[in-house]
């Protein structure tokens, strides 16, 4: 898939979001579009990933592979150092997630070994992996679906799900723009 192609893929994603919260979608829908897919955290528990992950949350979502060693340790490195910007927010009124795109191999014991390599094992900090048909269907309803998990996005995804606000947090945001935006993602316009 192109660049191009994501990019319009992503448009339409937020579009789509947008428009379910200017009609005030009440909570079967959001929970029909984000799938209420059960995966796996990194300690080993199931969540559904509407109703446990999203639901009432502003959340930050990365996507990520335990054995890439590019892109995903910068990732959790800018995301660490936006959590080290919300003090307590993180984990009361923030969670950051880290969906694997490599279900077949990232197993809960690798993502809490990779949350630990990487010093961001926090409250409020979920890896999620699973079933390789769950995970998919939760990436793709996200717009960040790729065959090749090189290939996979750096983009953020940031949402406040009570209020259907969602945006796309570019990956060379600088960490004090992030987390301004996730403040006001908490606090209102």
């Amino acid at each position: 898939m192109t660049t191009f192609c994501k990019t319009l893929l992503a448009l339409a994603l937020l579009l789509c979001l947008q428009a379910r919260a200017a009609d005030g979608a009440p909570e079967a829908k959001s929970k029909a579009w984000f799938t209420d897919t059960v995966l796996v955290t990194q300690e080993g528990k199931q969540v559904r990933f509407y109703s446990d992950v999203l639901k009432d949350r502003v959340v930050v979502i990365s996507f990520i592979f335990t054995r890439c060693t590019t892109a995903c340790p910068l990732i959790a490195a800018k995301l660490n150092q936006i959590h080290a910007r919300l003090d307590e927010r993180l984990g009361r009124e923030v969670t950051f997630i880290a969906i694997s795109v490599d279900p077949e191999h990232d197993t809960p014991q690798r993502l809490k070994e990779f949350a630990r390599k990487q010093q961001v094992e926090h409250p409020g900090w979920l890896f999620l992996t699973g079933k390789k048909e769950d995970v998919n269907q939760v990436v793709s309803r996200l717009g960040q679906y790729v065959e090749n998990i090189e290939a996979h996005s750096t983009m953020l995804i940031a949402g406040n799900e009570k209020r259907q606000h969602w945006t796309k947090i570019r990956p060379d945001a600088t960490p004090p723009a992030i987390a301004a935006k996730l403040r006001q993602l908490v606090d209102g316009p």
